[in-house]
């Protein structure tokens, strides 16, 4: 995946150098960033096993054609106000089913989860995806996750290019309960002046932007903002520019020998901890409960973090 977002930058200096077409340099953008498909990696069908399939069918404001959406549910039954639910939203590449063992992940930290497909990935309606259309995607779930579970608080996951996706989401509603986001960056822009190519002039010929770094100063709900430190990827000081521009309480993990895909279950008590410490979540496994969470806070330079009634937590004495 590393090659193809290097591949990525080199492409837009040729297109720039090229002058393609206006219309033609977006499609590719919409490609190379998407990078949409059918296919998930490993043995994540047998992952997904016990979830089950969900349709979404809405009218699309964008294309003005009927668009449907596939996804993954995952929840215990019976339900009641104390179960969380949390939207889904995966990153570049792989259909939902390639999230199988993050959803599984997020579902055993306590959350009844619905993760999707924008259009474009797996068994959703065909398409090239773009930035406004994955909106539009995470708003269509949103609004079908809200109908069926009124009373139970609502959460937002985005995992890399799905945390830009669900910050704008965030931004956009108002009966959101937290939002979490993993391995996920500022902009576009920051993400390909990182690579061997970043010193070229990409900016002017960006179309697909997604430029959280503004967005998230929108959101209104409370943010924890995770990152891995061996993510080679997403530089972790990406996500933490991204935590600093937040203005709501906020915290910020950052996990020891986390990469790109495997932070979620590297950091797994670390995630416990602050999902108790900012969102109030109890934990939900007796090990858990038995096992003294980790003290949570920021890097020195950071401000202290907030729970989600605006008050300061206890003092924190190691740092992540």
């Amino acid at each position: 995946m590393m090659k193809r977002w290097t591949l990525l930058a080199s492409v837009f200096s040729l297109c720039a150098l090229l002058a393609a077409g206006c219309a033609t340099l977006d499609e590719q953008q919409r490609q190379w960033i998407f990078q949409p498909s059918d296919r998930s990696w490993g043995n994540t069908a047998a992952m997904s096993e016990g979830m089950q399939d969900v349709w979404i069918d809405f009218q699309s404001s964008i294309t003005g054609e009927p668009a449907r959406l596939h996804g993954l549910w995952l929840g215990g039954a019976p339900e009641t106000t104390d179960t969380p639910v949390l939207l889904y939203l995966h990153g570049a590449r792989y259909n939902v089913a390639g999230s199988a063992p993050r959803i599984q992940r997020m579902h055993e930290l306590g959350f009844s989860v619905l993760a999707i497909d924008y259009r474009g990935f797996g068994k959703s309606s065909k398409g090239l995806p773009s930035e406004e259309s994955a909106r539009e995607d995470a708003r269509a779930a949103w609004t079908w996750l809200a109908a069926r579970h009124p009373r139970q608080h609502r959460y937002i996951f985005g995992h890399s290019l799905g945390g830009a996706i669900g910050i704008d989401l965030a931004a956009h509603v108002n009966d959101e309960s937290g939002v979490i986001v993993e391995s996920t960056f500022t902009s576009i822009a920051d993400v390909v002046s990182g690579f061997k190519w970043g010193w070229l002039p990409f900016g002017p010929f960006i179309t697909q932007r997604f430029e959280a770094i503004n967005t998230v100063k929108q959101i209104g709900a409370p943010l924890l903002v995770v990152h891995g430190t061996a993510d080679s990827l997403i530089n972790p000081t990406l996500g933490r520019k991204l935590y600093d521009a937040a203005t709501v309480p906020k915290l910020f993990v950052l996990v020891e020998g986390g990469s790109h895909h495997d932070t979620n279950s590297v950091g797994e008590a670390q995630y416990r901890a602050a999902l108790a410490q900012l969102f109030r979540m109890k934990p939900e496994s007796t090990v858990a409960a038995n096992r003294p969470p980790p003290r949570l806070a920021p890097p020195p330079s950071a401000p202290a973090p907030q729970n989600v009634r605006g008050e300061a937590p206890a003092p924190a004495p190691a740092a992540i």
